[in-house]
């Protein structure tokens, strides 16, 4: 069989590490076109909106797949004028997206001793999100003509950071033999290093992280990975797995005759295998269509012009499959290729990037914990203001960018309900929210302990104050006459009155709780004057607090 027209949409979201240390909203982006990297230049550009003022210039895919979200959704992905305005405030899009135009194909070695591959790249896109530090790389690619198993195997390859491990020859498990990006004449501007096995051994053992492929840092540079070596301002992390979600879209001369093993190949993300059968066993695969099958497009049976059309979704990879002899399924401006490169990955991006987002506030917590020491007042402060702060971040967040619903349309709607059932999404935001949720009670419960604490203090204080202040009152203020005495004498009386008071209010701040105890035992008409004695003795002990 062969794959008439083959597309895949490479969407790897990363976390972005602070610009400085205790700012809340940190724009990534405005950097990225002022570093001149001493190995790409300034390759990225701001790509502007898809609405040109010139309505002529407007292109009709691009209405279709506007018109197929909601209000608040288009508000959100497009605003009224996406990327046009310097300002991020009510009706502007809160994303930012730059482009980078120098790497025009892939050659790809799957296996050694194989042929190489060559597909054309279609953009290469980084989507950066107001107020929250996640970046998603964006790589989609294309070709003609593939055999389906070369198809296969090149998605099952090709989308990994990093390899998983090596083999005794000394390849890189699961990943091309080799990867070379090409510019547009056709000259190699980086190459993998899969088979650098030190490379990688060494970046775990030193930093306790992978680091990635030298072609993928190719093209994300000027970021950098945390641990780089020169580290650079624009820095970041991974947040999952090292092989990269993926959207694919494949059309066929006759999609009946694709197996049901290659098509769990494809969505499971399965080598491709000549002989016959699953790739697992048939009792694990039984509810394979009721789990990831969107078949609202599938009838087999069914004549005319009928295109059928099989979708299946895990949540990490979403496949495509659907019959190339039929245009309402490869036009590229009006067809199902058209809805699958601008709707339908818009779900994919707004999906994967509330993981992303989820998971970066998540990590964010485990690092606050991470630093904090009981025993440190400074690092106690900062735990309770990063705190405070990741609370506003994850409040924003939810009133900007959370959404059950992106469109009414039902295959929109569907597809988007699947990909955050399968993210588990719902449930991510629900142990955020209650881990954010509890720190934050336990702030505000700490507070008011502290308060209540001090409103003792300060009521023992005053308890004892009063003694002195009714005593001195009573016997009037010229107990001892020292109007006459020189200036000097005066301050000496003076400063030794305020030193012995002082002391005795710091004694008594020293003793506020065993005297606070003395208090209530008074009060209370239960206790015998022995009890009190008792409490009033410890007072004086040491440890009495």
């Amino acid at each position: 069989m062969v794959v008439r027209q083959f597309r895949q949409i490479v969407t790897w979201p990363l976390q972005l590490m602070p610009l400085k240390e205790g700012a809340q909203i940190q724009n990534h982006w405005e950097l990225l076109t002022e570093i001149d990297d001493p190995l790409v230049g300034r390759p990225w550009a701001e790509l502007k909106d898809e609405f040109p003022v010139d309505p002529a210039g407007f292109q009709e895919r691009h209405y279709r797949e506007f018109v197929g979200f909601l209000p608040r959704a288009q508000r959100f992905l497009y605003g009224e004028r996406a990327s046009r305005s310097g300002r991020t405030s009510y009706g502007d899009s809160p994303i930012r997206i730059y482009r980078r135009d120098d790497i025009r194909r892939v050659r790809t070695w799957l296996r050694r001793g194989t042929a190489p591959i060559e597909l054309a790249v279609a953009h290469a896109d980084l989507y950066f999100f107001y107020d929250v530090d996640v970046v998603v790389l964006v790589f989609e690619l294309g070709g003609e003509d593939l055999p389906l198993a070369v198809a296969q195997e090149f998605v099952y390859r090709f989308a990994r950071a990093y390899p998983s491990g090596w083999s005794d020859t000394g390849e890189a498990e699961n990943c091309p033999a080799r990867v070379e990006w090409l510019g547009a004449d056709g000259a190699v501007l980086a190459v993998s290093d899969y088979d650098d096995r030190p490379k990688f051994t060494a970046s775990v053992c030193r930093n306790i992280a992978p680091t990635v492929a030298a072609h993928w840092d190719f093209l994300l540079r000027p970021l950098r990975i945390n641990h780089a070596d020169p580290p650079g301002p624009l820095r970041y992390r991974p947040l999952e797995y090292y092989r990269m979600p993926s959207m694919v879209y494949l059309a066929v001369d006759d999609p009946g005759r694709m197996s049901q093993s290659d098509l769990v190949r494809l969505t499971l993300g399965v080598l491709p295998d000549r002989r016959p059968g699953l790739p697992y066993a048939a009792r694990f695969l039984a509810d394979f269509d009721q789990k990831y099958a969107y078949d609202r497009y599938h009838d087999p049976g069914r004549g005319g012009d009928w295109c059928d059309t099989r979708i299946t979704c895990t949540g990490h990879t979403f496949v495509v499959v659907g019959d190339a002899r039929h245009p309402v399924f490869t036009d590229a401006e009006r067809g199902f290729l058209a809805q699958f490169r601008h709707q339908i990955f818009m779900l994919g991006l707004v999906a994967h990037f509330h993981r992303a987002a989820l998971l970066m506030l998540s990590e964010r917590l485990m690092s606050m914990i991470t630093r904090l020491d009981i025993d440190d007042p400074a690092t106690v402060r900062s735990f309770r203001r990063d705190i405070r702060q990741t609370q506003e971040i994850f409040l924003r967040f939810t009133h900007r960018y959370w959404f059950s619903e992106l469109s009414d349309q039902a295959m929109a709607r569907d597809l988007f309900h699947r990909w955050a059932d399968h993210l588990a999404l719902e449930r991510l935001y629900a142990d955020v929210r209650a881990q954010i949720s509890d720190m934050s009670t336990y702030l505000d419960s700490d507070m008011l302990r502290r308060q209540s604490t001090t409103i003792v203090r300060l009521t023992v204080v005053t308890m004892m104050s009063i003694l002195g202040t009714v005593t001195t009152g009573f016997l009037g203020m010229n107990l001892f006459a020292h109007a006459e005495e020189p200036s000097l004498t005066k301050l000496a009386i003076f400063s030794t009155v305020l030193a012995g008071i002082t002391l005795m209010t710091y004694l008594v701040l020293r003793r506020s709780q065993a005297l606070a105890r003395f208090f209530e035992s008074v009060a209370d008409t239960r206790t015998t004057l022995g009890d009190q004695g008792r409490t009033l003795r410890d007072v004086f002990r040491r440890g009495g607090d």
